[in-house]
């Protein structure tokens, strides 16, 4: 039971590290890269580095799994899940506009409770193995399928990339080069969210005065009862999008900060 999951912890692991190691050699503009996980946290010039950092740790991680049961690599395991899962927090709280990056750009769009949820199952996954008694390729060659599939299907539960895996498929194109849903389906979208019924009392019209959309997001504006101006900002992707809201006072003249809210 204790090594049942360490084809799990392997196998995302090799995957996390392929897709950064992608996304950082495909030529993409830093802004882009800027938006994506441990780039985030770092200059520009220092952004595809971060990446690749990130992706030599995963797949250290992985062989470490595979061929030895030492302590050190099972800790180092734990710690690297508990430190993302920080980071997403992190993320989430300060740039909600930032994906996680965690496999590459299908993890591009904004941090969401699930995203948090499945690095902190796969902090406790990778706790329970730090008592298995046997390495990785043990675990392969003799799978508990019974606990392996328990497994994962609560990461698949977890993961919004397979939705935006199945899109792409359909789709063909990257969400910012897809036509996105009509503007009353994410108005009433906005509407179904935490975000505008926190908000919906102080505006002085249900009805925006202004919208836009750039890139995955469609933004819309409407006044409340002191005439600054509230903006929502929702994500274009996905059935249950997420949901960012921001106050701009009337007289301010700098950026608004935006408030993470899911739909």
């Amino acid at each position: 039971m204790l090594a049942s999951q360490l084809p799990v912890l392997i196998v995302l692991l090799c995957l996390g590290a392929a897709a950064k190691v992608a996304v950082s050699r495909s030529g993409r503009e830093p802004t882009a890269l800027a938006r994506l996980g441990p780039a985030v946290l770092v200059p520009a010039r220092f952004q595809a580095p971060a990446l690749l950092v990130c992706a030599a740790g995963e797949l250290a991680l992985a062989a470490g799994l595979l061929r030895t049961t030492h302590p050190v690599v099972r800790w180092a395991t734990v710690a690297f899940f508990s430190m993302s899962t920080y980071v997403l927090l992190e993320l989430r709280r300060r740039r909600p506009d930032a994906g996680c990056g965690c496999f590459g750009e299908v993890s591009s769009a904004p941090v969401e409770v699930r995203s948090i949820a499945r690095t902190t199952v796969l902090a406790g996954l990778a706790a329970l193995s730090v008592w298995a008694p046997v390495p990785g390729w043990v675990a392969f060659a003799q799978p508990s399928w019974g606990f392996l599939l328990a497994g994962l299907v609560v990461l698949a539960v977890l993961s919004p990339e397979i939705e935006e895996l199945v899109e792409r498929v359909r789709h063909r194109a990257p969400c910012e080069q897809r036509p996105g849903p009509a503007e009353g389906v994410t108005l009433a979208r906005l509407r179904a969210s935490g975000a505008w019924r926190a908000q919906r009392e102080r505006l002085a019209s249900p009805e925006p005065y202004d919208s836009w959309r750039e890139l995955c997001w469609r933004f819309f504006v409407f006044k409340n009862h002191e005439q600054d101006d509230v903006v929502f900002a929702v994500f274009l992707a996905g059935r249950r999008p997420a949901v960012r809201m921001a106050v701009v006072a009337a007289d301010s003249e700098s950026l608004p900060s935006y408030t993470p809210v899911s739909a």
